[in-house]
């Protein structure tokens, strides 16, 4: 099981003005724009992350969505990746919290205990007004790889 977040980043990337006004479209578009695994069709990854989200909306509560399919498309913890999409504008991703999303987080797990390792992490994260701020002023993807890599070897000590 992949314990860094960093090479699940590494694959998944981060898009910048992803577009929509509903969740489905933010999902549709950060899922158009992200380079998948070979054998991974879109198609299958976004019908998947659509009847998981009508199922039960995943937003994370500060201006966060963590999308994400009911069960494994991949099979190999190489081919599992986290892909961040920064909106051009808020979602209303009707949030307990109130707040409109801004950052959506797709996770593309090869297991059920690497999803909840990795959901677990970004949960973390996610309530962290440093990375936060990272996502929300469009930070580059190395600035939040640097930022996630020093938390989790500071986790380490």
């Amino acid at each position: 099981m992949t314990k860094s977040l960093v090479p699940l980043l590494e694959r998944g990337g981060i898009v910048y003005d992803v577009e929509g006004t509903t969740p489905a479209q933010a999902i549709r578009d950060l899922i158009g724009r992200i380079t998948l695994p070979d054998h991974l069709d879109g198609a299958a990854l976004l019908k998947a992350v659509l009847e998981r989200e009508d199922l039960q909306p995943t937003q994370a509560g500060h201006g966060i969505a963590l999308p994400h399919p009911r069960n494994p498309l991949v099979t190999r913890e190489d081919e599992q990746f986290i892909a961040i999409g920064l909106t051009k504008y808020p979602v209303n991703w009707h949030a307990l919290d109130g707040e409109p999303v801004r950052a959506v987080i797709l996770i593309v797990s090869s297991s059920a205990r690497s999803h909840l390792h990795t959901l677990s992490k970004l949960h973390f994260f996610c309530a962290q007004p440093d990375f936060l701020a990272l996502l929300f002023n469009k930070a580059r993807k190395e600035d939040v790889e640097r930022y996630v890599a020093e938390a989790e070897k500071a986790w380490e000590q």
